[in-house]
């Protein structure tokens, strides 16, 4: 176990180190604070941290294996994403935080987003059988340039406040549900803000890890969508 760790925590030193001189790279040697490698940087940490808390709130609200191994993947995949991405601003000499920044301004001015190709799925988007849709605001597939942060939710796909309160309280089956639909619509603004970095990030290394991303997450998607179907509930609308 302590040589898994350690493998783990090499790594993510290469690949922060790696970020910083990334060879070959026409790139400037440091991305400016204005960039969208530090903008994807800075709001993916973000995005990151809240599927982490999500996964921690289902782990300890349900005894189901498959739904507590998709959670603990989850969390572990993207605490460790968070903290190259946070350790790459760091080696960057970048703020974690900008004040007056907007969320996914990084992303404006460019179609980040391809509504004909979203995340390559073809899920049922119907009522989630009973479950309450909180707001009634679907976060998956959101324009980025038309998302409007609210009740906590600061970016595409993200859960707002009164949403992780309900997970919170939830349990059992009730609880596998709600997470599930949450982290897909969490799962959904992920890959767009990925593809968006695809797009417009310069530094290799972080453009190889939101390929990455995107792989993972989409793939995380469709295994979703069968717990849901397994429990009789969809994605939300």
């Amino acid at each position: 176990m302590t040589a898994v760790v350690l493998a783990l925590v090499f790594a993510g030193t290469a690949a922060v180190a790696s970020a910083g001189r990334d060879g070959g790279s026409a790139a400037p040697a440091t991305p400016s604070s204005e960039s969208a490698d530090a903008g994807f940087a800075r709001d993916m940490a973000v995005h990151h941290q809240q599927a982490v808390e999500m996964s921690f709130l289902v782990r300890d609200s349900t005894d189901d294996e498959e739904v507590r191994r998709l959670a603990y993947d989850i969390a572990n995949t993207q605490a460790n994403q968070r903290g190259m991405m946070l350790g790459w601003l760091d080696l960057w000499g970048l703020p974690k935080l900008e004040a007056g920044k907007e969320p996914m301004a990084w992303m404006s001015g460019a179609d980040a987003m391809d509504k004909g190709s979203d995340d390559g799925m073809d899920m049922d988007h119907g009522d989630s059988d009973g479950m309450d849709h909180g707001d009634g605001t679907g976060h998956g597939g959101t324009d980025h340039g038309a998302y409007e942060p609210h009740d906590g939710s600061l970016m595409a796909g993200m859960a707002t406040r009164t949403e992780l309160d309900r997970l919170r309280d939830a349990r059992g089956e009730r609880a596998e549900i709600l997470y599930l639909q949450l982290m897909t619509d969490h799962h959904k603004g992920g890959v767009e803000m990925a593809q968006g970095c695809v797009r417009l990030c310069e530094v290799g290394t972080e453009k190889a890890l939101a390929k990455g991303m995107v792989a993972a997450q989409e793939s995380e998607l469709r295994l979703m969508a069968d717990l849901l179907k397994a429990r009789g509930a969809k994605p939300r609308a």
